[in-house]
């Protein structure tokens, strides 16, 4: 089983890159975030005749996220058990989709970006990563994994220049406390191992040339239960998939992010 993720930002904009990139890799299953589309808005058709089936989740022009498989669509979940809304009046936002995909506990997350730390933004991030902690225990004693765009950076190592980020999102002391509370719990980092760092990210800005420097963020994960774990084989951040002379169309600002099962 070949599984990834990618923050795609807008599948509407980028479906022909998607189309081929699950050509490119052979890959089974994939996890989207940021379809920015509802489901009847998005461009399937090329998808489904190339037999992969879809469970997506969108109510507007954010957010958005999917799973794609062609190994089978099981049991698919809208949002988590507990899963905040956010907002005035609170509304739910399309940030979490899951699915049994050949026997996997597939989950698509889009954990909140938080803004800054002072923004209620920031308070809902931290709430919704302890709700999705709390909800995921019921998965570790099963095949699982949690992938997508978790927009934290664990370390410093997952950071171009702490320094540039103090007092910043993605690398405050609660941010990485609430991801480490996930590793805490028994669930593995499966890429780090088969990607180790410094100075290897799955995020690039799109200004002041991020990307040529190589100034990035690592915010793009699988997490795998214990058993899910034991069975990944090998990973790769597929950084051409963010090159903007690689390919034809303009790149996601996100790499995908891809692992191998036995």
């Amino acid at each position: 089983m070949r599984l990834a993720t990618w923050n795609v930002n807008s599948l509407r904009s980028r479906i022909g890159r998607v189309e081929a990139f699950l050509q490119r890799h052979d890959v089974d299953v994939l996890a989207l975030q940021e379809t920015k589309a509802r489901e009847d808005q998005l461009p399937l058709m090329g998808l489904q005749s190339m037999g992969y089936d879809v469970a997506a989740v969108g109510t507007n022009q954010w957010n958005g996220v999917a799973i794609i498989s062609r190994i089978g669509l099981d049991d698919v979940r809208v949002g988590f058990d507990g899963m905040p809304g956010y907002g005035d009046p609170v509304a739910a936002e399309s940030r979490a989709v899951g699915a049994l995909c050949g026997g996997v506990r597939v989950w698509s997350v889009y954990v909140p970006n938080g803004r800054k730390p002072a923004d209620p933004h920031y308070v809902y991030k931290l709430d919704w990563l302890s709700r999705l902690r709390e909800a995921s225990g019921s998965w570790l004693g099963e095949d699982a994994a949690m992938a997508g765009d978790w927009n934290v950076c664990p370390t410093d190592e997952d950071v171009f220049d702490p320094a540039q980020f103090r007092n910043s999102t993605h690398v405050t002391p609660p941010e990485r406390a609430a991801f480490q509370a996930f590793l805490d719990e028994g669930w593995a980092d499966v890429v780090r191992p088969f990607a180790p760092g410094p100075d290897v990210y799955t995020y690039w800005d799109y200004y002041r040339q991020r990307f040529e420097r190589n100034r990035g963020l690592r915010i793009d994960f699988v997490l795998g239960s214990p058993s899910f774990a034991s069975r990944v084989t090998g990973a790769f951040i597929d950084r051409d998939e963010r090159d903007p002379d690689k390919y034809a169309g303009a790149p996601s600002d996100h790499a995908p992010v891809v692992v191998d099962v036995t």
